[in-house]
């Protein structure tokens, strides 16, 4: 009997054993890749919906294919996966296969080969330089590694803020990810050198302001140096910058610094429609990516993936961009993220963006590049038209025509922060909607509700809507349309303000940022001799509109700051 039981236990603790010694080994090697190439992937085959949705908070999954999880690990998350003794398989992946890099600007611009970053950075500066009445030049920031984040500014008049919508086009925050960064510069190119005899291009240029960030992860991308060699998806700390947006469902994660100026830039733009370009899969994800609901506008965001991918299949060759849903998916259904940016963007900032992910290949050899701008450039240009249709308006104040920051939701339909805002300098906004009938509230701090019902909006056409939105605190007989003198004006510390005489006492000043949330409410007196003293030193940069009311006579006027850093 001991020795029926003994040779069974023996067995089992061999192969304990060797399923020890290969974890040892498969650990090992781990350690070594991530010390070499910055990074590895693991495959966890199986693991189940909870187990996903447990690993997510984690580590930064970059797919779920046929069950099995792709998890990319970086040396910030490597030891605490291997000490939670996970089951894995080890993957090596040739990162630089099939990739060329331009001997010069000029062949960089043939969009064949990639760039060094000397040379994207040249060809950025050339756009702008080449085209100064369509294209400018920005930065959103500067990477860890001091590196600018660049964008482009596309526009008919774009050295001007005009009240358009505002759309942005934005690539590779996961730096191994590189089609989409090809994809944009090329793009820029052919909005800019098309405008004068494409009437589809001059129609997009003319009616929106277009946005274009082909590097959001320059760190990544060049991480040794000015070539792409063995590039990452991390950031230059070891972050997943698609994972480290605010989420209120999400883990506490250390913001790093090419998100705080991502943020600050998507706030102070306020798109009214983005996309984020990836690489990996092929496939149209769009919002939720933390939660199971569905977004109140998923219908919408259903047809215009849906018509990206069908628009890619008229032109690609079979078994592109076939993934899941035939090319789409709801980020959900895939798999659950926390932290990412189209669902910060849509969520907190009210925008709608969704995810294109360009190539299964991480870094598209550069003999791919040619065939994923003839099979999407289509479907680009098709997605910044979505920004002309559906409700377009402006909110004023009844008597005196001055814009005012509204909140715009639909009665009986929006949930989730799915409502829009106007904007804080000129009133317009912009409401995305399949075809029907509806009934828009608009609701703004100081002034009466105001409901405009049965508001049609028909497929790939406009409706127009001017809102007049009647004082809450003043009436039409005491309206005083004398402004506020504002120095210094743009400010960064104390700006002073002379008011209209008959607004002089006591007064309350209400302050709102460019999403129309109120940042300040406060109460003072002012006299005939000393100006106002706004204290402004702890607010972000950016424009501010600001509401002086006589707590008395309840009159009021209104003007706009803007502040610098």
């Amino acid at each position: 009997m001991f020795k029926k039981l003994l040779i069974p236990l023996l067995i089992f603790s061999f192969l304990a054993e060797l399923c020890h010694s290969q974890n040892v080994t498969n650990d090992t090697k781990l350690r070594g890749i991530i010390a070499e190439k910055g990074q590895a992937e693991v495959i966890i085959p199986d693991p189940g919906r909870q187990a996903i949705d447990r690993l997510t908070r984690i580590y930064s999954i970059r797919s779920v294919r046929d069950k099995s999880v792709h998890i990319l690990l970086s040396p910030l998350t490597v030891e605490r996966f291997i000490a939670e003794g996970n089951e894995y398989q080890l993957t090596e992946r040739v990162d630089t296969k099939g990739v060329l890099t331009s001997a010069n600007m000029a062949e960089a611009m043939q969009w064949d080969s990639y760039p060094t970053y000397t040379q994207y950075d040249s060809v950025m500066r050339f756009f702008a330089s080449s085209y100064p009445a369509l294209c400018v030049l920005d930065t959103i920031g500067k990477s860890i590694n001091g590196r600018l984040v660049l964008v482009l500014k596309i526009s008919d008049n774009c050295k001007t803020d005009e009240p358009e919508p505002e759309v942005f086009y934005t690539s590779s925050i996961h730096g191994d990810e590189t089609a989409g960064f090809i994809l944009m510069l090329r793009l820029s190119e052919y909005l800019l050198k098309n405008y004068s005899t494409n009437n589809r291009v001059k129609n997009l240029v003319d009616n929106l302001e277009i946005w274009i960030n082909p590097l959001a992860n320059p760190d990544g991308t060049f991480r040794n140096g000015n070539n792409i060699l063995s590039p990452v998806r991390f950031n230059a700390n070891g972050y997943d910058l698609n994972r480290n947006f605010p989420d209120p469902d999400g883990p506490v994660v250390t913001r790093q610094k090419e998100t705080v100026d991502m943020m600050r830039f998507l706030a102070d733009r306020g798109f009214a429609l983005s996309a984020n370009f990836h690489s990996g899969e092929e496939v149209v994800n769009y919002p939720w990516d933390r939660w199971a609901v569905e977004h109140a506008d998923n219908d919408w965001f259903y047809m215009i993936s849906r018509a990206w991918a069908d628009t890619v299949h008229l032109y690609s060759g079979p078994g592109y961009m076939n993934f899941l849903d035939n090319g789409v998916t709801n980020g959900y259904v895939w798999y659950k993220v926390n932290g990412s940016r189209q669902d910060y963007v849509t969520y907190n900032l009210s925008g709608r963006e969704v995810t294109v992910e360009l190539d299964e290949d991480f870094i598209t050899p550069t003999s791919d590049l040619n065939n994923i701008w003839q099979y999407n450039y289509r479907s680009l240009l098709g997605y910044l038209e979505n920004s002309i249709f559906g409700i377009h308006g402006q909110v004023v104040d009844a008597i005196s025509n001055e814009p005012v920051p509204a909140r715009i939701s639909i009665e009986g339909y929006d949930r989730d922060s799915s409502h829009v805002y106007s904007d804080t300098l000129t009133g317009i906004f912009t409401r995305f909607l399949l075809p029907g009938s509806y009934d828009l509230r608009f609701t703004s701090e100081g002034y009466r509700d105001t409901i405009v019902r049965n508001i049609t909006v028909i497929q790939r056409e406009r409706t127009d809507l001017t809102v007049k939105m009647l004082s809450a605190l003043n009436p039409v007989d005491t309206t005083d349309t004398a402004k506020p003198l504002f120095y210094p004006n743009p400010g960064s510390n104390i700006i002073k303000v002379v008011l209209p005489e008959n607004l002089r006492g006591g007064i309350n000043i209400r302050m709102f940022n460019l999403t129309g949330k109120k940042v300040s409410d406060i109460d003072t007196e002012t006299t005939d001799m000393n100006p106002v003293r706004l204290e402004v030193s702890r607010l972000p940069a950016g424009t501010y509109f600001i509401v002086f009311t006589n707590k008395k006579t309840r009159l009021s006027c209104s003007g706009r700051i803007v502040i610098l850093r």
